[in-house]
Formats: structure tokens, sequence, C-alpha cells
């Protein structure tokens, strides 16, 4: 089969890569490059924390397995660390901690709580602070490098027979003999299936198919899609895993650079007025990063970067074909980099094969058949641990 792959992000490269693995004839598409887009800008955390509905948290087990067994098949730098983490309370959020510890040990999910020396000798280069009361560990977690993951992932699927090319799509086709693909320059692709995988921009161009494909898509200030980022260069540090403390996410990254993530300044954030380097935005992520430092006098250099959620409606992943005649496989997820391995190899496995896979039958995008919008909207916006 041709395959077109709308969308070169961590879903969509996987997609090609497994299907290339399959020996089909696979284009993956991109408007400004492979890994370009969401996936550029993601915390990058594996796991499956706070999926609250059992498929979705099954679904997330299975993400985390897959990385595993992904992380031994493909060449390249490393880019996945099943790391673990941790998640430091003070008194305010100590018991939705404890709750969400007690939750997921029901579930088997690995999770304990540790002293205050056994979390310093897990974390690495990081001083707790003394209003932190209770501290949770999540053994079984991680990160990964995510330019370095979708680059890798490319390269197999390349080494494989993959091609990929850059094209802003403008119009999907379903038609009854095939999928036409039409680009910005007038271009014209046909094929057998085209997989959208296209993140935030999947609605609109499944609309040009008649697909409904419900997201959220409102990008201004303080928006549910936006999120921001600090990428501090230095100090270097030798910090371990992914920490997540009452005003700070951290993640470690290359050459002893740090991931930050302060969820409740997302509200602050506009993207036609973003946050300057000196701004009250960069200082107030600068102080809360300091105050972990083991030197807290030391100035840290941080950059700043603001990205886009790619948010379905109900907030669950959606994947699959939206009627028994259609060509247009749709694929979309908030967590993609987590879900990214498993997705991968059940969507091409049923583009493949036909055969419908178990894990997804609960994310087809015709749950949304017949069901006004409004019924089908969940906030989500991420404030508290655990929550982005």
């Amino acid at each position: 089969m041709k395959i077109i792959i709308v969308g070169a992000g961590v879903l969509g490269v996987s997609v090609a890569r497994q299907l290339a693995l399959a020996g089909e004839d696979v284009l993956l598409l991109d408007q400004r490059g492979p890994g370009t887009g969401t996936s550029s800008t993601t915390f990058a955390w594996i796991n499956s924390y706070r999926r609250l509905d059992p498929d979705y948290h099954r679904l997330g087990l299975a993400g985390m397995e897959e990385h595993g067994r992904l992380a031994e098949q493909l060449g390249g730098a490393r880019t996945y660390f099943p790391s673990g983490a941790l998640q430091w309370a003070n008194s305010s959020s100590e018991q939705w901690l404890a709750d969400n510890v007690e939750r997921l040990r029901a579930l088997g999910y690995p999770a304990h709580f540790v002293t205050p020396d056994e979390a310093t000798w897990i974390a690495g280069d990081l001083r707790i602070p003394a209003t932190i009361t209770s501290i949770a560990h999540f053994p079984s977690e991680g990160y990964v490098l995510p330019d370095l993951f979708v680059g890798n992932l490319l390269k197999d699927a390349e080494r494989h027979g993959a091609k990929c090319a850059i094209g802003r799509v403008v119009a999907i086709a379903d038609n009854p003999d095939g999928v036409s693909v039409t680009l910005a320059g007038g271009e014209v692709l046909r094929g057998d299936r085209v997989v959208l995988a296209a993140g935030r921009w999947s609605e609109r161009l499944a609309a040009q198919a008649g697909i409904d494909v419900p997201m959220v898509t409102e990008t201004g200030r303080g928006s549910q899609t936006v999120g921001l980022l600090g990428y501090a260069r230095s100090p270097e540090l030798d910090l371990r895993c992914v920490i997540h403390s009452p005003g700070l996410n951290l993640r470690p990254s290359a050459d002893g650079h740090t991931v930050l993530q302060a969820l409740d300044l997302n509200a602050h954030v506009d993207p036609e007025d973003p946050p300057s380097p000196d701004g009250d935005i960069a200082r107030t992520l600068t102080q809360r990063f300091s105050a972990l430092l083991p030197d807290p006098d030391e100035r840290p250099r941080i950059d700043l970067r603001i990205g886009f959620r790619s948010l379905p409606a109900d907030g669950h992943t959606i994947a699959g074909y939206t009627s028994g005649q259609s060509r247009v496989y749709c694929l979309v997820s908030h967590s993609g980099i987590t879900l990214a391995p498993i997705l991968g190899r059940l969507v091409a496995t049923e583009i493949t094969t036909d055969q419908g896979q178990d894990l997804l039958r609960a994310f087809r995008p015709t749950r949304f058949i017949g069901i006004r919008r409004s019924d089908t909207e969940v906030a989500q916006h991420a404030t508290r641990l655990g929550e982005q």
C-alpha cells in the first residue's frame, strides 16, 4: 500500500517507522520539518500517573512498557531514560499526593513514600526545601530527550524505506478509489491510506475530508493549549530523575541541562506577546529554580520557549477510522511522547491487517458521532502536581 502520513511529530514518525518495517510504501509529510511542532516543546515525562479512565490507564502502561522494548531496537544516541520520578508535596498538596499514591498502588502501579535522604540520593543535585512535608517515588516512570527520540525514529524509518518531505497540506479527500492530499503549491498526492497525525492542526485538516475530530484550538493568552518551558543551560546539574515540586517541575536534558515547567505560570503566557528574558515570568521561574539548587545564590541562565499542546476535546487519545469505508486514519493525543511507541505499533498493525487492536477500541473517532461538542469537552488546564 501507498500510505501518506500527514504530520512528522513523534506520533507520525512512530507510525511511519512501523509501517516501513512492515514493507509498506510510506511518505511522511510535515509543513516545517520532523519534530518541529508540539514534539519539540514537551516536558517528555513517561508515565501513566493521572489517567483516571481504566482504558486510558491501560494504554499508558502499555506505552511505558513499549518504550523499553523500542530502546533496545533503535540505533543512535540514547534517548529513553527509565529514571523514575519524585513528587514533593508541602502542607497544601500533601493529601493530594497521598490520595494519588493510594489510588495508583491499588492499581498495581509502583509508588511509595521515601524519606528526604532517600529522595536526595534518587534526585541528585537538588536541595529539598524545608517546606516539603511528603515525598513519593514512582520508579517505573522516566523521560525521553524528544528531539533525539524523533530523530532516531525517523532515521530508522528511512533506513527501512520511508520517505520524508516538507509540504503544507491544505486538503485531504477520502474517495471510493483511494485518498488524495493536496499541498499548498497545488500538487496532489494520491495513495491508498492517509494517516492524519497533525497534532493541533488535525481538526481543521480532518474537516476537509468530512471528518469530525473535536480539538481544543484556542491559542490565546492562558489557553489550555499553551505551555511554557524553561531550558536551563546553567548551572550544569547531575539531575537523575523527573521531579515534580509544588512550584516547579524538572527533568534532565543533555549535557547537564535541565528542562523546567511551572504549570501555574501558563495562565499568564500570551503567544502573541512572549515573555521576555528579564520579565516577571522569567524572574519567577529563575527564583523557583534557584531555590532548589545546591547553591541558591547561583544565577541560572534560562531560555524560554512556548509550546502548544495537542488536546482532543474530551482529553483522550483519538485513534482510528471514522467509518468502515474511510481510508483516513485519525491519530492525535495529548500524551504523544508516552504513547508514541505503542500507538506506532498498534496503528500500523490495524492499517496493514485491518484487524482492530483491543487497546485502541475505546479511542475511536466514532465516539463523537451524534454527540454535541459541549457534551464532550472537558477542562484540561494543568495546574497541580502530575497534571501535565
